[in-house]
């Protein structure tokens, strides 16, 4: 995948210039040190950067990675499963939109590491990835183990990493015996046919549920004599039609053209009706099982596996920020990246950045009424609700006065 680091192509702001995925259907990875690691002990986590999807977005991602830290981390290899603590950010496929907080915790039983995900924002993110504006995305973890995801300063999404994280942070402390089995006598039928119920007499269950009307009449006009279908005299035998091969070429059928006056062509049947004797098969109505035993379920046992971390907030440390990305879709922008533990430094941040652009965009956002005409051009039918809206008080106006 290739990089560049260019200007936005709408909207810009004189001299200022982001970093811009350019491939289409490619594998894109870059990455840099962080000055300093950040260590997950008693200050909050604020990650903070702009996106920009200038041509919208079909199929792809714009989320970045905070990438553990290790001995043997060389960001000369970085690529998709190079570890990670973090990944925040937006993500699109066909019409699932999405906004990603997936953190990596270590089981402290075993050492292994599980992808935690966070539970989705609640909020409609369509606008966000269709309108080729630059919005500002923020991710704050805080050390009592709350998490907010913002988008344009406002939080779309907020939580425990402790409640909503899906799988959870911490196992059930107890788990179904994968041993015990369902005895062979368990009724968990609630409700069975009553045996002491007898057919009636004149129960028939050999009555069709459809007869003959004998009421029926014929209509007037029916042309018993003619088919509904007659062969199309239109019809040519193709040049390339050969008997012995394909065999007698007859004309395809059409409707009977003298039927389309008449009530009805061919021989007349009588319409079905309901039978009004008809009952089906009898069957014992349904009473309460006397020994209904409710739905079975395995007994419970202490979870083998479980364990209690009171606090994942205490992350592997993070020493690395990386953008690793596969979209359908080329020019996403990214900018202003920032990485730190004060919500007012990454607030200043966004003004001298993110607040900019967002000026420049207002600026030169149309009129109210060039935006009139361009909703009218995509829908015709306004001009008519605009055209109501100016004669309604002009008529009003006349009359009264």
């Amino acid at each position: 995948g290739r990089w560049e680091v260019e200007e936005l192509k709408e909207n810009t702001v004189p001299g200022d210039r982001g970093l811009v995925l350019k491939s289409v259907a490619k594998h894109h990875a870059i990455s840099a040190m962080l000055t300093k690691p950040f260590i997950f002990d008693d200050k909050p986590l604020i990650v903070q950067y702009e996106v920009n999807f200038q041509k919208g977005i079909d199929c792809g991602g714009a989320y970045i990675k905070l990438l553990s830290s290790s001995d043997d981390l060389n960001l000369e290899y970085f690529f998709d499963r190079t570890p990670y603590t973090i990944m925040f950010g937006p993500d699109k496929c066909g019409e699932d939109y999405k906004l990603h907080f997936i953190f990596r915790h270590k089981n402290p039983k075993t050492g292994e590491y599980d992808e935690k995900h966070a539970e989705r924002p609640d909020v409609d993110l369509k606008k966000f990835y269709l309108d080729k504006k630059t919005h500002l995305y923020t991710l704050v973890l805080k050390p009592d183990d709350t998490f907010e995801m913002l988008i344009d300063q406002t939080v779309v999404s907020k939580g425990s990493l402790l409640e909503n994280m899906v799988p959870p942070v911490n196992p059930s402390k107890e788990i179904e015996d994968p041993s015990d089995k369902k005895p062979d006598d368990w009724d968990e039928r609630s409700k069975i046919p009553d045996p002491n119920a007898v057919k009636p007499d004149d129960w028939d269950e050999d009555e069709p549920s459809k007869i003959e009307d004998p009421d029926a009449v014929k209509p007037e006009g029916w042309l018993d004599d003619e088919p509904e279908y007659v062969p199309d005299p239109n019809a040519k035998k193709p040049k390339d039609w050969d008997e012995e091969m394909d065999g007698e070429w007859e004309a395809p059928q059409i409707p009977n053209p003298k039927c389309e006056t008449a009530p009805g062509c061919g021989q007349w049947v009588r319409p079905m009706k309901n039978n009004p004797r008809y009952k089906g098969k009898w069957r014992a109505p349904m009473i309460d099982n006397p020994n209904y035993q409710g739905i079975w379920s395995p007994r419970k046992i202490p979870n083998p596996d479980y364990f209690e971390d009171l606090h994942p907030f205490k992350m592997t440390t993070v020493s690395a920020i990386g953008l690793e990305l596969w979209s359908m879709t080329s020019d996403i922008y990214f900018d202003n990246f920032i990485i730190c533990s004060e919500k007012e430094v990454a607030d200043h941040w966004a003004a001298d950045g993110w607040g900019l652009k967002k000026l420049v965009a207002s600026a030169n956002e149309p009129g109210m009424f060039s935006q009139l005409v361009t909703a009218a051009e995509d829908h015709p039918w306004l001009w008519v609700l605009y055209i109501l809206t100016l004669a309604l008080p002009v008529g009003l106006g006349v009359l009264f006065c």
